[in-house]
């Protein structure tokens, strides 16, 4: 679960490393927990970009699109099992939601082929 402020890793090579989330677009306000928007796996977000490479195409204080590929929080599936990660991370995305970097780092979730980020999921070396 992601929520406005919170810091996360960028998991592409667009040359971003570190995000800092600035709104949440998808997620949910679910009653009996907190009443801020959360994002879960495969939720969009706008996110600031704190720390970049040097020469890289996106610069730090740049605004993007992000999709979140990792949450430490555990993610229930249908079939009863969890599954959660060691860190938050996100992936930056265009407004067609094709990812800005060429490669992505670490495994991502399969709910991302529900969501039909499909690009993302075929870029990844590792879907669990």
């Amino acid at each position: 679960m992601l929520q406005q402020e919170t810091r996360c890793e960028v998991a592409d090579n667009s040359g971003a490393k570190i995000a800092y989330v600035i709104r949440v677009y998808g997620g949910s306000t679910a009653s009996g927990r907190f009443q801020r928007r959360t994002a879960g796996v495969g939720d969009r977000v706008f996110v600031s970009i704190k720390r970049a490479l040097a020469g890289a195409d996106v610069k730090p204080g740049d605004k993007s699109k992000a999709v979140v590929v990792r949450t430490t929080k555990a993610t229930r599936r249908s079939d009863g099992s969890y599954v959660k990660f060691d860190s938050n991370a996100v992936v930056l995305i265009q407004d067609d939601g094709n990812p800005k970097g060429t490669r992505i780092f670490g495994p991502v979730a399969r709910e991302l082929r529900d969501r039909n980020y499909m690009k993302i999921v075929s870029l990844a070396a590792e879907v669990i």
